[in-house]
C-alpha cells in the first residue's frame, strides 16, 4: 500500500474540526487530533495500490487478454484441421 499523504489528513481533520459550532471551539483541536487518528486508522484499514501500481497491473491484464484471445484462435485452427483431416 502506498504511504498515506499526512497532509491531506491533517488538511481533512482539520476542515471538520471548522465545521463544529461555535459552542465547542475550545475542543477544536483536540476534536481535530481525534479526527485525524479516525481518518489515519480506517484509511489504513482500505486495501490500496499505488496508481503506479495499478497501471502495471492494468498492463499484465491487458496482455494477458490479448495472448488468450491469441492462444484461443490458435486452438480454433487446430481443431478446424484435426476435423478436416478426419
Amino acid at each position: 500500500m502506498p504511504p498515506l499523504d499526512t497532509r491531506q489528513i491533517d488538511e481533512i481533520a482539520q476542515r471538520l474540526a471548522m465545521t463544529l459550532p461555535p459552542g465547542l471551539k475550545s475542543l477544536r483541536n483536540e476534536l481535530a487530533d481525534n479526527f485525524r487518528a479516525i481518518l489515519q486508522n480506517q484509511l489504513e484499514r482500505l486495501d490500496l495500490v499505488s496508481r503506479d501500481q495499478f497501471e502495471a497491473q492494468a498492463a499484465l491484464l491487458s496482455r494477458t487478454s490479448a495472448r488468450l484471445k491469441s492462444l484461443e484462435s490458435r486452438v480454433e485452427e487446430l481443431e478446424a484441421q484435426q476435423r478436416q483431416r478426419g
